[in-house]
C-alpha cells in the first residue's frame, strides 16, 4: 500500500480527514470539501482528546453528544466516524451521496451510526444542541444523587458562518446564554467564506461580541493551531456557568494551493488537478484514493479506550444506583427506553358537561398526566396563558432550577421548535412546545425536520382558525392545518371536544413521530359518539341504517355536522356523521376500514373545516362538496364570523341538500365524460 509521509501522527490524522473529503466529493462529483479541510485540525483535537463516546455502543445514553450543525461539511463527520471505529466502513465513504448509502449529502439521524441529528438547513443543528444540553441538565437534576452522577455528559458542536447568520441559531443562542448551559460548547468555523464569496458581502458584525452579549463564554483561536484549540476546549469544559463558543479562525479548503480561502472550495469538487497538487503539498500519494493509513485509525485509540472505560464505569454506577434508589432507577430506565406507564388513560378526568375550548381541555389533560409522566416537559413561546400549557404547581426550568418542568422559550417560535427537536433527540424526555397555529409558519423548518427524523416532539398549536376572532386575519389560521398535513410523517390532530383532545394527547405520547395538536380558542360542546377511535384518524360518531350522505367534520366544525344531521333528519334525509381529526392517519388505514367509514356507495360527502378546502377532495370524492374558507378572514367576534362565512348548521344542511339535488346531474356528466 502506498504510504503517506506526514511529520507526525496528528498530522497524518488531519491529512487523512482532508484527503477523504477531497476524494469522496470528487468521486460523487458533488459536495463540500472546503469545510472538512478547514476544520480537520480543530475537529481532530476534540475527538481525539475530549469527546467521550463508545463507537461499540453508539446509543449508550450517557455519551457526549456531538452535533455537526454545518451539515454541508458532512465528510468531516463521516471521516471521524469511520476512523474512530463506528460502524461506517470505508465502502460507505466511497459511496458518498449515492442512493442507499449511509453517507448522504447531509448527515441524517437514524441512518448513520454516531450521527446525533439531521443537519444541513443551517442553524437547526445549533438549536438542536441547545435542546440536548437542556435535556441533560434537566435529567441530571432529577436523577443524580450524591456521587451517583448517572447523567453527566457534554454537548459539543461545530457551527459555521451560515449557521450563525440564520435567525434560528440566534434564537437558540440567546436562550442558552440566559439559561447558563455550561455543558454546551461549540467550535465556530470562522473561515469568512459562504457560497457567494466572502462573508463581508453581507455580514460585518462581531460574532464574539454578539455571543458575549448573549451571556456566552467566548474565546478566539487559530483553528489550525491544535495546541491552542485544545487549551480553548479544556477551558470551555471547565466553564460550568456559561455555554462556550470557540471562534476558530480557519482557511476553507486548507492546504489547497489554488482554492484555499475561496468560494470555489465551498460547494464544489476541487477537481482532479487541484487534488493532485494538494496531496503533493501534504506529502500524500495521489493513488490510491481513499487512503486510510493504520496510524490514522490508531490516532483514535484514546477515544475508543476512553469511551469503553466511561461506559463500563457508568454501567457499574447504574448498578449501585439501582440498589440505592430502586424506584428512581426503574423510572430512569423506562424514560430512557421511551416507554410509557401502562395506566395513563386512567389519569384522564371525566369530560365536563359544559362547553370547553380544546386548548383548555388540553391544559387539563397535561396537568392530569404530568404527575404520572415525569418525562413530560415543555412550555410556550411566551403564550402559556393562552395555550394553557403550564403544569400547575411546577417550577420553571432556569439556571437556578434545572428540575423545573415549565419551559419559557420567549418569543422565539423557530428556536423553540428546533430546541424541542433536540430534547427529543437527546432522549429521556417527551418535550412539547406551544404557540398559536398561525405562527407555525415561523416554525416550519424545524417541524419538517422533526418529521424527517421521526422524533416524538409534540407541537401544541392553539387559536386554530378564523374563530380566533377580533385579532383578525393576521392571526387567523386558514391554510395552516392543510399545510402541516403536507409534511410527510407529520401527524396533525384537530380534536373536536374534550374527549377527542384527551385521546389526541394519548396518541401523541405514544406516537414515535411528531404530532401537531390543533386546538380552539372558543368553547365547544361535547359531541355524542366521540372517543378512542380517534387513533384511526376518522370514525363514525352518528350512524343511520341507510345513509343518503356523509357529513365529515374536524375540530370545531364537528358539532355543526351533528346539528346539521338532525336538521336533515327532520326532512327525511339520513346523514351519517364522521369525525376526521387526522386526514393523513385516516388515509393510512386499510382500505376495508376506510370503506366502512365512507361507504363507496354513498356518493355525497360534505366536509366541513374552517380552513382551505384544498386537499379535501381526497375525502369527499367527485360528487361531494367542501365547506371551508379559501380566503383570509376578518376582524370580528367569532360568532359573527361563523355566520358571515357559513359555518352554521343551517348552511351545512343547505349545502348537503344542494349536493343531493345535483347528484344525478353530476353522475350523468361524468358518464358522458367517460364515454
Amino acid at each position: 500500500m502506498a504510504e503517506a509521509t506526514p511529520t507526525n501522527v496528528t498530522d497524518l490524522l488531519v491529512n487523512t480527514i482532508k484527503t477523504l473529503a477531497m476524494d469522496a466529493v470528487q468521486a460523487a462529483d458533488s459536495g463540500h470539501p472546503g469545510m472538512p479541510m478547514g476544520m480537520a485540525d480543530a475537529a481532530s483535537v476534540l475527538w481525539a482528546d475530549l469527546l467521550t463516546v463508545d463507537p461499540a455502543e453508539p446509543t449508550w445514553f450517557d455519551r457526549d453528544r456531538f452535533v455537526l450543525s454545518a451539515g454541508h461539511g458532512s465528510m468531516l463527520i463521516y471521516s471521524l466516524l469511520h476512523l474512530s471505529g463506528f460502524d461506517l466502513p470505508l465502502s460507505e465513504l466511497r459511496r458518498f451521496r449515492q442512493l442507499g448509502s449511509k453517507t448522504p449529502g447531509h448527515p441524517e439521524h437514524g441512518l448513520t451510526p454516531g450521527v446525533e441529528t439531521t443537519t444541513g438547513p443551517l442553524g437547526q443543528g445549533f438549536a438542536n444542541a441547545v435542546g440536548m444540553a437542556m435535556a441533560e441538565a434537566h435529567l441530571a437534576a432529577r436523577y443524580n444523587r450524591g456521587e451517583l452522577q448517572v447523567i453527566d455528559h457534554m454537548t459539543w458542536g461545530i457551527c459555521s458562518d451560515g449557521d450563525l447568520q440564520e435567525g434560528v441559531a440566534s434564537e437558540a443562542a440567546t436562550l442558552a446564554g440566559h439559561l447558563g448551559l455550561g455543558k454546551l460548547v461549540f467550535l465556530y468555523d470562522d473561515n469568512g467564506i459562504t457560497i457567494e464569496g466572502k462573508t463581508e458581502l453581507a455580514w460585518s458584525e462581531s460574532v464574539p461580541q454578539r455571543f458575549e452579549a448573549y451571556g456566552w463564554h467566548v474565546s478566539t483561536v487559530d483553528g489550525h493551531d491544535r495546541h491552542a484549540v485544545a487549551q480553548a476546549l479544556i477551558a470551555a469544559r471547565a466553564e460550568t456557568r456559561r455555554p462556550s463558543l470557540i471562534c476558530c479562525k480557519t482557511h476553507i479548503g486548507h492546504g489547497s494551493p489554488n482554492k484555499q480561502d475561496t468560494a470555489a472550495a465551498h460547494g464544489s469538487p476541487l477537481g482532479h488537478a487541484e487534488i493532485a497538487l494538494t496531496k503533493e503539498k501534504l506529502g500524500w500519494p495521489t493513488e490510491p484514493t481513499f487512503l486510510v493509513p493504520d496510524e490514522a485509525v490508531a490516532a483514535f485509540d484514546a477515544l475508543r479506550a476512553r469511551g469503553a472505560l466511561a461506559r463500563s464505569e457508568h454501567d457499574q454506577m447504574m448498578r449501585r444506583y439501582a440498589e440505592a434508589h430502586p424506584e428512581l432507577h426503574a423510572e430512569l430506565v423506562r424514560v430512557i427506553a421511551g416507554e410509557l406507564p401502562s395506566d395513563l388513560a386512567a389519569a384522564i378526568p371525566p369530560a365536563p358537561e359544559k362547553p370547553m375550548a380544546t386548548r383548555v381541555a388540553s391544559g387539563k389533560v397535561i396537568n392530569a398526566l404530568a404527575p404520572r409522566l415525569p418525562e413530560l416537559w415543555g412550555g410556550s413561546a411566551d403564550l402559556a396563558g393562552s395555550t394553557k400549557t403550564l403544569i400547575d404547581k411546577a417550577h420553571s426550568f432556569s439556571r437556578f432550577d434545572r428540575a423545573g418542568k415549565n419551559l419559557h422559550f420567549g418569543i422565539r417560535e423557530h428556536g423553540m421548535a428546533a430546541i424541542v427537536n433536540g430534547m427529543a433527540l437527546h432522549g429521556g424526555v417527551i418535550p412539547y412546545g406551544a404557540t398559536f397555529l398561525t405562527f407555525s409558519d415561523y416554525m416550519r423548518g424545524a417541524l419538517r425536520l422533526s418529521a424527517l427524523m421521526k422524533q416524538r416532539a409534540i407541537h401544541v398549536l392553539t387559536h386554530d382558525s378564523i374563530f380566533l376572532g377580533e385579532d383578525g386575519p393576521t392571526h387567523q389560521s386558514v391554510e395552516h392545518a392543510m399545510a402541516l398535513r403536507l409534511i410527510p410523517g407529520m401527524t396533525v390532530m384537530r380534536p373536536a371536544d374534550f374527549r377527542e383532545t384527551a385521546e389526541a394527547w394519548l396518541f401523541a405520547l405514544s406516537n414515535r413521530g411528531p404530532t401537531c395538536l390543533l386546538l380552539t380558542r372558543q368553547d365547544l360542546p361535547l359531541v355524542p359518539g366521540t372517543g378512542p377511535q380517534l387513533v384511526r384518524g376518522g370514525y363514525v360518531v352518528r350512524d343511520v341504517p341507510h345513509p343518503d350522505l356523509v357529513l365529515i367534520g374536524t375540530g370545531s366544525e364537528l358539532h355543526l355536522c351533528a346539528a346539521a344531521a338532525e336538521l336533515l333528519a327532520a326532512e327525511g334525509l339520513a346523514a351519517r356523521v364522521v369525525s376526521m381529526p387526522s386526514i393523513e392517519t385516516f388515509l393510512a388505514q386499510p382500505e376495508p376500514y376506510r370503506d366502512e367509514v365512507l361507504p363507496p356507495t354513498v356518493l355525497v360527502r360534505i366536509s366541513v373545516e374552517a380552513g382551505v378546502t384544498h386537499g379535501w377532495e381526497r375525502i369527499v370524492g367527485p360528487f361531494g362538496a367542501s365547506i371551508g374558507i379559501d380566503r383570509f378572514g376578518e376582524s370580528a367576534p367569532a360568532e359573527v364570523l361563523a355566520e358571515h362565512f357559513g359555518f352554521t348548521a343551517a348552511n351545512v344542511a343547505e349545502v348537503a341538500r344542494e349536493a343531493l339535488a345535483d347528484l344525478p346531474v353530476q353522475v350523468q356528466a361524468m358518464k358522458e365524460r367517460l364515454g
